[in-house]
């Protein structure tokens, strides 16, 4: 007789083997024979004559030629200004680079599109104005990336209207400008990075070298596969779930280029060399559908605003997901029209470029009401319902401060009821209004100068702080358990490592309950000396305290906090005025809360309800 369990674990072997094989021989590096028979422009993105296809369906669905009107109208502005100059703002250069690719980008798609040959031109004029730049700053080498791929786009689809001169002025600029800067590990950092740096970075490194592949193919060759084998440091960040540690800003940034990166190759070379079997980034979608709440604002922890947008990559992942129910969000930004305040946008017309086809009143809402990932900074998103603006969402943030972009927010939550952001978070501060005051921003040991930042540390943030202190840069939270059930959506996590000398254990649930209420609820067992505990909740909402809550109200909504402690709860409120020359103002905003003295040794457990006048 054949024991189960022996031949589970043979079988397993086997198909560990199988898999083995499998994955050793999908191609995974690019040929130099690959790379000399590219032939022809243009064939970045939208290969040639793939534009007849845009133009069949702009003739059909009005809301696809709303799209490209809209930036045919931005393109007519651009005509009439002048080129981009080279301007530094701090040590960036980043903000003229996005200015060169927005308006190459329009520009080239309105010639490809319409054949107006006045879009090329003024195209053409932006494009050689950039390539006689002393240099495109390397020492902050997105500026070069953003640059390089705005060139090489500019090149490609404008070939046949180039001159030879022109051509080489252009080849020229994005090998000596763009791509060999990125040999000298002075500037090539980013290589070894696995965040945005990375997926930017070697997205326009690829689009360079693959532009002029026919002129320097071994150039091209090295490029390609280095971009393939590196660009998997960035990519393993979303796994094993999909949820991006650096947050909503910072997916659409990161995962745009990567998916351009991923586009360019599969469209020329007919694979994505396995980069696609990498665990969780097609999954990445759902993260960031589910990252927006119902009053269309989103989940902005770490470096984001709370402004929204549409993203095109989110059309890119639906085709090759087979699932447009991702698109449920973005169906509503587009019915709103939202493309049309996105005209600065560079890679709007990427949204044409992978929406096309999808035929938008189609799109349903997804089928789960919440969603949870791990990784380097885990999440979980719930909500009572995807199609009503008074709907219940709630969003939980583990993770670490050490990740990129991170705050020192782990714990921290949000809560959307009624049509109202009721806890919310500051979210990122421009980072030239630190630096240009000699901040010291992008440090991540404890005792970094970041984290006096107001909006960087826990003090403002939903979360603990114990005694005035820190969470510690080292900590790290997981999502421990979570539910879907619709009738009790929860998620529970463990902060002890954040707080590790300070109390002994810190656990944090917060619920859905009955689809009508939510509550933290909160466990921390305190260390061997008397402890200030501080529960905090930044809200935008007027505040008024009564004998057995807290009432909060917003646009004619209110919702009742009732908190339960060891002891009778006093509910207090705090400023979150700056404190320093360089923060930010935090005007139309207050902290909430309270504290509690925990004896030595004393387990304590707190609990608040948030009830909305519906509830």
């Amino acid at each position: 007789m054949i024991n189960c369990r022996t031949f589970r674990s043979g079988y397993m072997t086997l198909l560990w083997i199988f898999n083995f094989i499998i994955q050793a021989s999908a191609q995974d590096s690019v040929s130099i024979e690959q790379i000399r028979h590219l032939s022809g422009h243009p064939r970045l993105l939208l290969l040639a004559g793939e534009e007849n296809n845009i133009r069949d369906r702009l003739s059909m669905d009005s809301t696809w030629q709303d799209v490209h009107q809209t930036i045919l109208a931005e393109c007519e502005t651009i005509m009439s200004q002048s080129p981009v100059e080279r301007i530094q703002i701090g040590r960036r250069l980043l903000d003229k680079s996005r200015t060169c690719l927005q308006r190459t980008f329009f520009l080239s798609y309105a010639y490809r599109i319409t054949g107006e040959r006045d879009y090329a031109e003024r195209a053409k004029q932006e494009i050689l104005q950039v390539c006689g730049f002393s240099d495109w700053n390397p020492s902050h080498f997105l500026d070069v990336a953003e640059m390089t791929l705005a060139v090489a786009v500019g090149y490609d689809w404008l070939f046949d209207f180039l001159s030879s001169e022109d051509r080489a002025v252009i080849r020229q600029a994005i090998s000596e400008k763009g791509i060999r800067p990125s040999f000298d590990p002075e500037y090539n950092w980013f290589l070894t990075s696995n965040h945005n740096w990375n997926q930017v970075c070697n997205a326009g490194m690829l689009f360079g070298a693959l532009a002029i592949a026919e002129d320097d193919p071994e150039l091209a060759l090295q490029v390609t596969n280095r971009a393939i084998r590196t660009v998997k440091l960035a990519m393993n960040a979303y796994g094993p779930d999909g949820a991006y540690p650096e947050g909503y800003a910072y997916w659409d940034y990161g995962t745009s280029f990567n998916v351009l990166l991923v586009n360019c190759l599969e469209k020329l070379f007919s694979t994505d060399f396995n980069l696609l079997s990498i665990p969780g980034f097609l999954n990445t979608a759902g993260f960031m559908e589910s990252m927006t709440g119902p009053t269309g604002n989103c989940f902005n922890w770490g470096d984001s605003r709370q402004a929204v947008s549409l993203s095109p990559a989110m059309f890119w992942f639906a085709q090759k997901r087979s699932d447009p129910s991702i698109l449920w969000v973005e169906k509503q930004y587009l019915q709103a029209g939202l493309y049309r305040t996105m005209r600065h946008d560079r890679l709007l017309p990427a949204l044409i470029l992978w929406g096309y086809p999808v035929q938008i009143e189609q799109v349903m809402p997804p089928p789960d009401l919440c969603w949870s990932g791990q990784g380097e900074n885990p999440v979980c998103l719930m909500r009572t319902s995807w199609s009503t603006s008074d709907a219940i969402y709630v969003g939980l943030k583990a993770g670490s401060p050490q990740v990129n972009h991170a705050h020192m927010d782990v714990g921290s939550f949000i809560v959307e009821a009624n049509g109202v952001r009721w806890a919310s978070d500051l979210g990122m501060q421009n980072y030239e209004s630190l630096e240009s005051k000699g901040i010291e921003l992008w440090g991540r040991s404890q005792d970094a100068q970041r984290w006096t930042i107001k909006r960087l540390n826990n003090f403002v943030h939903n979360t603990w702080t114990f005694s005035g202190s820190l969470q510690r840069v080292n900590g790290y939270a997981r999502i421990e358990r979570s539910s879907c059930n619709p009738d009790h959506l929860y998620a529970i996590t463990d902060l002890s490592t954040l707080y590790s000398d300070q109390v002994r254990s810190v656990w944090r649930g917060i619920a859905i309950k009955d689809q009508s209420s939510v509550m933290v609820q909160d466990e921390v067992y305190n260390g061997d000396h008397p402890t200030v505990m501080r529960w905090t909740m930044l809200t935008t909402c007027q505040v008024k305290a009564t004998a057995d809550g807290l009432d909060l109200e917003k646009d004619g909504k209110r919702l009742r906090l009732i908190a339960h402690g060891p002891v009778k709860i006093n509910w207090q409120t705090w400023s979150t005025e700056p404190t320093t020359d360089y923060d930010e103002a935090n005007s139309g905003t207050i902290l909430v809360g309270f504290e509690y003295l925990a004896n030595p040794g004393e387990k304590a457990s707190f609990q608040v309800l948030f009830l909305s006048e519906n509830s």
